[in-house]
This record gives structure tokens, sequence and C-alpha cells, in this order.
């Protein structure tokens, strides 16, 4: 499943950390834990067992030396307090929550985007966490089946590979198994708790609201890279009070004909906001294209903008629904 668009930029691990360690690749069955006769020191809520886009894993304790690779897993891991299990993180989209960012000033950045192969074994990984596919990438050396060979275990956002729909429902399932995963389960109900009083509170205020159809811009110039029905994007804009034009695409995110974006005539533009292109670019770009000029959202003006960080499956989503439905319904913003 593609993710957003981005601007591009000693083989050796430690045998001490890896020796204990076998897995195999994807669609496999891989083990995590003590071996050899010797005893597990997992704990209560040991072995576990998850499989995750297609990869089985059972986990005999919990990982001590996790690797993120994109912004929302990364504050996954801070959103569960787990900081201290983190050896080094990679690939920031825009500013860390300031809530984690004390937490993630102490991780190792172990590169600014998606580190080499050799980067990332040289860390000495027991776990490595991606965002988006790409995290994984083949021709990088990166594959999940890669990784598995040297024995670390791996896990790819749901949203990553799930076929259908993202919501809610899948931020739920991805906070309860990385929390599993780590030992920590309770730190997720936690959470979770706190996040579906937010919603519920969102959803009372915008009760009755007309739903504006909305269209997103992540970038493009001879198409339009938009997000599709399929990723926690459109189910942000739902919450918020608002109707995707291009909830029809089956997708998380893809790329529609201007002519399409034309037809639809959306009356809010959502600006991802991203990479090297300013957002006041972006909608300079949109507001000087003579062929979106009749679109209502462009006559208009009507902008709303999000991070892209915000728009994707990670710990941000009620805020994200929050920020979002005060810019479609200024009239009902949160006090």
């Amino acid at each position: 499943m593609p993710g957003p668009r981005r601007a591009p930029r000693a083989l050796a691990a430690t045998a001490a950390l890896l020796l204990p360690l076998t897995a195999c690749g994807a669609g496999g069955d891989s083990r995590a834990g003590a071996e050899g006769g010797k005893e597990a020191k997992g704990g209560e809520g040991f072995p576990y067992t998850v499989t995750n886009c297609g990869v089985k894993t059972t986990f005999e304790q919990a990982p001590e030396r996790a690797v993120t690779m994109n912004q929302h897993v990364t504050e996954v891991m801070l959103a569960l307090g787990l900081e201290d299990r983190m050896a080094g993180t990679a690939f920031l989209d825009d500013k860390i929550l300031p809530e984690y960012r004390a937490a993630y000033d102490r991780i190792e950045v172990v590169a600014d985007e998606y580190p080499s192969y050799e980067k990332l074994i040289a860390t000495s990984p027991d776990f490595v966490y991606g965002g988006y596919a790409s995290a994984f990438d083949k021709g990088s050396g990166r594959e999940r089946a890669a990784l598995a060979k040297d024995g670390i275990t791996t896990r790819l956002n749901v949203e990553g590979c799930t076929d259908g729909p993202v919501g809610v429902k899948e931020l739920r399932k991805e906070l309860r198994e990385v929390a599993r995963t780590f030992g920590v389960p309770e730190r997720a109900e936690k959470l979770i708790a706190e996040q579906e009083k937010q919603l519920a509170a969102t959803a009372e205020r915008l009760k009755g609201a007309e739903k504006p159809a909305v269209f997103v811009f992540d970038s493009g110039d001879s198409s339009a890279f938009t997000a599709g029905g399929h990723g926690i994007g459109n189910d942000l804009i739902t919450r918020a009070g608002g109707r995707n034009v291009f909830a029809d695409l089956d997708k998380s995110f893809g790329d529609v004909s201007w002519e399409k974006v034309v037809e639809r005539k959306p009356e809010v533009v959502v600006i991802y906001d991203y990479g090297g292109t300013p957002v006041a670019a972006k909608k300079k770009q949109l507001l000087n294209d003579p062929a979106l000029k009749d679109v209502p959202a462009i006559k208009n003006e009507r902008f709303a903008v999000l991070p892209l960080s915000s728009a994707v499956l990670g710990p941000r989503v009620p805020d994200a629904v929050d920020e979002l439905a005060d810019q479609l319904h200024p009239d009902r913003a949160a006090k």
C-alpha cells in the first residue's frame, strides 16, 4: 500500500544480542527469546504470538533494542512510554509532539530518512518497527525477511497492509499489539480510553452539522496525489464532519486527474503539510491553476491544513480529528 510522497534523502551486529534470536521471512514464523534450553525471562504475558502483515512472530520476552522508522510509529512507542526500549529512530516528517520531545531527544537518530541496512544493523536492534511498507524496502536490503535472517523481529504499521478501509478500530489494534509485544498491555488500554473519550466529545459537538465536500491535496502537478477511502485520512475527515470526495478510491493514497477534482466540486481543500514544499506554495499552485478557478474551495479560498504525521495511523488521531473539525466547522470549534 503506497504512502505519501516524499523527497529523497560494517555489517556486524553484536553476536551476544543476536544469538538468542531465530526468525524466518515474511509469511513465516519467527521466534524471539531464550533458546537452547535456557529459561525464558519473558515474565507475565509471554510467550506472545502475533501475526502482523503476514509475518507470524512469537515473542518469548519483550524486545529491548527497538528501532523505529517513520514518525507515527516512533510516536506510538513514545505514547506507550517505551522510550527506554528504543535503540534508535529515523525519519521525521515534521516536529515531534512537544509532550514527547524530552523522551525523543534521549534516543539516537540513526538517519534523517531511512537508514542503510548497514546503519540499521549497527544499532544492534532486536526489533524494527516501520510506519510504511517503504521502511522495509527490498532494494535497500531492509526487507523483513532479510532482517529476520539476522535474528531481528519486525512490525509494520497495520495501515500499510490492511485490505480495506482503515479507521479507529485499526488504531486500537495497533496500540494493543505493540503494547502486548512489550509486555505493557495496560498502557494501551489507558491510552485507548482517553482517545475514545476525546473522539466522543468531538462527535457530540458536531451533531447535526452539514458535511462539506473535502479534497485532500498531498502533492502533484500533472495529477493530484490525494487521500483515498482506505486510509485513516478518510476516517479523520468523516469524524471531523466532512465528506472525502475521493472516498471511492480504494487506496490510502493515489493519483487522480485534475478533471475529476473539478467534477467533484470540493468545498474545502485539506493540505497535508510536510517535506520541502511549504503550505503557501501548495496553495499558490492551486489558486493559480485556471482549470480549478470554478471549484468552490478554490473560488472561496477555503483551505484547511494538517501535518502529515497527524493524517496517518498513530496516536495523534483524536487531536487531528479535533484540529480538522475546528477548521471545517469554525462555528463549532472547541472552546
